[in-house]
């Protein structure tokens, strides 16, 4: 059928349940005259009267009565899957694809997560832990989380994290029989457990700063890992010093299963923040994680 045949019928089930052109007309919005002449073209075209007309009221005849009772339920459950398909376009749902480092994933993206899942089922969430830097929009991720000091251009970034800190420990079984680093330069010829940086391929020159000196030292020893995590088992094993996120090793710390050392060495980083292009803000599946990481309230375009 024809899309304006279709458009005779609506009409003429909007006159059949008005019991008036004048009414059918204004709900419709178009003219009294407009109206009358498309009823005409369906009966002509039908062959068939489908409305009695007086100067007073209009009815339908009996084919036309047929034609109302058919039509309205079908038009009424088109009109409530129009319904439906709005509410799930507004309803949070999909797929969001998010890269980010496994600390990021542990400390502050999974904990503040988790919920989401639960309140919102038909968000799909895909995150993908990798230590590299990544390019979101080459690579097919709505969104990335990185330190606030390797941002990329020209996106938008939300804070999702507080600042913390890189910190060097070592068991004390380690430190039985060695003496203990006092400045960074004391870490040459100890055994440090190295980090492989995804990005590049090299090792990571541990960086440390105190009142204003920056010194960035390569250290050397038996292990290299790509992840903090077995780092910090590493070195409560005692095969030497890990430099590691603060908030991995502090309960370690506490139980005197590690010891900090180098401590006013120790760097701050502006924590994490979820970064990505202006387009995804449309979504509101989107939308949801972006305030359930929010940190604190504010966008910042970098």
């Amino acid at each position: 059928m024809a899309r304006e045949n279709f458009n005779d019928l609506l009409w003429f089930l909007v006159v059949a349940e008005e019991r008036s052109f004048t009414k059918a007309a204004a709900k419709i919005g178009v003219t009294q005259s407009t109206l009358s002449h498309t009823i005409k073209r369906l009966e002509t075209r039908m062959g068939l009267r489908l409305l009695a007309r007086t100067t007073r009221s209009v009815s339908t005849t009996e084919a036309g009565e047929r034609l109302r009772q058919s039509l309205a339920p079908r038009i009424a459950e088109i009109e409530t899957d129009i319904a439906a398909l709005t509410a799930y376009r507004d309803k949070p749902s999909g797929t969001v694809r998010i890269t980010v480092s496994d600390h990021a994933f542990e400390s502050v993206v999974w904990p503040k997560l988790q919920p989401v899942l639960s309140e919102y089922p038909d968000i799909k969430l895909e995150l993908s832990r990798d230590n590299g830097l990544r390019n979101i929009v080459e690579d097919g991720f709505d969104a990335g989380v990185r330190l606030g000091e390797s941002l990329e251009k020209d996106m938008i970034a939300v804070r999702i994290g507080p600042d913390w800190r890189l910190v060097a420990v070592g068991a004390p079984t380690y430190f039985a029989d060695r003496t203990i680093p006092r400045t960074p330069q004391d870490l040459i010829g100890h055994n440090c457990i190295n980090m492989r940086m995804t990005t590049g391929g090299g090792l990571y020159a541990w960086e440390f700063q105190n009142h204003g000196q920056d010194v960035r030292v390569r250290v050397d020893g038996q292990l290299i890992f790509n992840s903090s995590y077995p780092m910090v088992d590493a070195a409560i094993a005692g095969y030497g010093i890990a430099y590691v996120p603060d908030n991995l090793v502090m309960h370690h710390i506490a139980a005197r299963r590690l010891q900090l050392i180098l401590d006013p060495w120790s760097p701050k980083f502006a924590g994490y923040y979820l970064y990505y292009p202006s387009s995804r803000q449309n979504s509101p599946a989107f939308k949801v994680i972006v305030d359930a990481l929010r940190h604190q309230a504010g966008r910042t375009r970098v």
